[in-house]
């Protein structure tokens, strides 16, 4: 059903409605004061609240009501959504709190709510949330006063904490943005992310979202609809939980917080821009409000600046992010040449010494270059020397603009009400923002290229699967693995060693034994029958081996998938071999991958190892891109694979080998399509 009775009702019932100030009751009836519609009190004694003739319950109401916000306590609950149900209420918000976040008994409580809503089709936002805005049409169904006070405008607000969403609606309306419209989801029991951002991706109204998500069960889910939701209109996410505060936000939202890397890289997948804290998340909604970068997959920013030091502040902290910040072309450099004095630095970033008359046309220069994208421009205040809304006019919508100037609050609040682009604060919000528009562009270009969604797998192996036969189902989706043997004796390990010659690799094979080398359970470098017997007598009564042919020297990378809880199959690239745990973050990506998904992640190793480290060949990117798709490929063809993991994935000059290989096994996954 959908959910326009709930957020743009024509009748509200306030249930548990008082005139007792420290309610909130109180607090929510005097909030919705202003509401145009009709809005019904309901309160056991009857009698009048705020002025309005109170109903004991919603069944008595006797004319259509489109939502019912209840504020009474949780033990209450079931039986109002019930009288609902009978009066033919379609939509219901629950601000109440004491259930699943508070244990056992509560979340009992909440399961009998969900099959109530169910059972009457009813609607359901919430429990334990603060409800909604929606200044366009003057409804402020929460129990906070003061939003009466946001005004409308192009930004939603999509939050797992109802606490969050109206922080980050009074964030907003601080830096001059209105909002379309402003939810706090609480423990939804009904009314999801999926839902919500189905719902704003059709609204003409909503330009831009943003979403905040502590805990994800349904990562999947979640992912689909934000695909949906960005392919129409910029998404920018933040995602809490970098650091260990799963029971506090059990408490706060009754949702797990799950696996934080993850749940970015997915988002960043399915097309949000993500970001790290609720400023940036603001900043990023204000410059994709008003302007965005078509699709590409590496914009050029140009950087304008009237003075040096800021300057440098935006193209450190955009180099700092990927961007790019190309130098211009000789011709740009030529005209920029011509309007400034030969000391100032001419290319991009382009320094001007400070602002004159020729601001405006080097702004128009360095937006025409054919390698820019967007411009970002900063200059301090100077009435006399800057002219910003002259600047702006001047790029006459070559390219997306972004400014901003240090001065005091009061001229600066007036030079914005005479832009229209953002005006911000700093130099660092400045490029957090334009790198969020890079960030939208480029995922843009991603949804262009996203996976196809693929059924479910049903096959499975069964049977636990030693390192040669991972090795023989990796070498069947594509992967280079060594020549080897499976042995079960030590005349079995001569006789390969007879036939690969040396040098070979001697391992133990153990299905149950997945890192071999913590045991000793490796030899390299085994090149005779006596380094063989060495070896053997080394693994003690170890008495099935692996001896494979000794691949020559490279790089080293990790290539693993995973079957998570909530997202389902996802795939990792990292830096490999035994001090895995010691490198840089992996990357992270849901599977299946597109082509463009496993070129990102490439692209995301550190550029020293991309470029060759330490006198080793530069990576082929097109090999370890297609390395990491069959792994994925793998993951997706059993559903009982809980794990797989190539460490380390050699890139030799031949290309990439399957040096070392685990797959463990685990409980099929569910039914569910993947990538849908």
């Amino acid at each position: 059903m959908h959910l326009g009775p709930l957020f743009h009702p024509r009748g509200i019932a306030v249930v548990g409605a008082s005139d007792s100030p420290g309610k909130a009751g109180y607090a929510l009836t005097r909030t919705l004061s202003g509401f145009a519609g009709d809005l019904y009190p309901v309160n056991p004694a009857g009698g009048h609240i705020a002025g309005r003739r109170a109903y004991p319950a919603v069944t008595d109401i006797g004319a259509p009501v489109d939502l019912a916000v209840l504020t009474v306590p949780p033990r209450a609950v079931p039986g109002v959504l019930t009288d609902c149900g009978k009066a033919g209420v379609p939509a219901a918000i629950v601000c109440s709190g004491g259930f699943a976040e508070a244990g056992a008994d509560g979340a009992a409580l909440q399961d009998t709510v969900t099959a109530i809503v169910r059972e009457h089709g009813i609607r359901l936002l919430g429990p334990n949330t603060s409800g909604y805005v929606n200044p366009r049409d003057g409804v402020f169904a929460t129990f906070v006063p003061s939003v009466a006070g946001l005004r409308p405008g192009p930004a939603a607000i999509l939050a797992q904490s109802g606490g969050v969403n109206l922080a980050l609606c009074f964030l907003a309306a601080a830096e001059g943005l209105g909002v379309r419209l402003g939810v706090g989801l609480g423990n939804a029991v009904d009314v999801g992310f999926a839902d919500v951002l189905d719902h704003l991706a059709a609204d003409d109204e909503t330009a831009v979202i943003g979403l905040h998500v502590e805990g994800v069960s349904d990562g999947r889910g979640l992912v689909d609809a934000v695909a949906r939701a960005a392919a129409r209109k910029p998404v920018v996410a933040l995602k809490v939980g970098r650091t260990d505060v799963g029971d506090f936000a059990r408490s706060h939202t009754g949702a797990i917080t799950g696996p934080f890397a993850l749940t970015r890289a997915a988002l960043v997948q399915a097309g949000a821009v993500v970001v790290d804290d609720p400023t940036e998340l603001v900043d990023a909604l204000r410059a994709l409000a008003v302007c965005r970068i078509p699709a590409t997959a590496r914009p050029g920013v140009g950087v304008l600046t009237g003075q040096a030091g800021p300057g440098l502040i935006i193209a450190d902290a955009l180099h700092a992010e990927g961007v790019s910040v190309p130098a211009l072309t000789p011709a740009s450099r030529d005209r920029v040449g011509e309007l400034l004095p030969p000391l100032t630095y001419q290319d991009n970033p382009v320094d001007t010494g400070r602002p004159s008359d020729t601001f405006p046309e080097i702004a128009a220069t360095v937006a025409a270059d054919p390698g820019i994208d967007a411009l970002a421009v900063y200059a301090l205040d100077e009435p006399d020397a800057l002219d910003l809304a002259a600047t702006v006019r001047a790029v006459g919508g070559t390219v997306p603009v972004l400014v901003a100037s240090g001065g005091p609050a009061e001229v600066l609040d007036t030079r914005q009400a005479g832009l229209a682009v953002p005006l911000f604060r700093s130099p660092d919000r400045l490029a957090r923002a334009m790198s969020a528009l890079v960030a939208d562009a480029a995922a843009a270009h991603r949804i262009g290229h996203r996976a196809d969604a693929c059924p479910p797998a049903r096959r499975r192996l069964g049977e636990p699967v030693d390192e040669d036969r991972a090795k023989e189902l990796l070498a069947g989706f594509g992967l280079t693995v060594p020549q080897r043997f499976a042995c079960d004796s030590r005349a079995d390990a001569h006789r390969a060693l007879d036939t690969l010659g040396g040098p070979v690799v001697v391992k133990i094979r153990d299905a149950a034994l997945t890192h071999k080398s913590e045991v000793g359970g490796v030899r390299i470098g085994v090149r005779t029958a006596a380094d063989l017997d060495d070896a053997l007598d080394g693994f003690g009564r170890a008495a099935r081996y692996l001896v494979e042919r000794q691949a020559p020297p490279g790089q080293e990378l990790i290539v693993g998938g995973t079957r998570d809880a909530a997202f389902g199959p996802a795939v990792l690239l990292g830096i490999g071999g035994v001090g895995v745990e010691l490198a840089p973050d992996p990357v992270l990506r849901l599977a299946p991958l597109s082509e463009v998904d496993a070129e990102d992640m490439v692209a995301a190793l550190p550029k020293a190892l991309l470029a060759g480290y330490r006198g080793a060949a530069p990576v082929d990117r097109a090999a370890v891109a297609a390395a990491i798709r069959s792994v994925a490929a793998l993951l997706l063809h059993y559903d009982d694979i809980a794990e797989v993991e190539i460490n380390p994935l050699r890139l030799t000059r031949d290309g990439p080998v399957a040096l070392d290989a685990v797959i463990v096994l685990g409980q099929p996954a569910g039914e569910k399509e993947v990538g849908s």
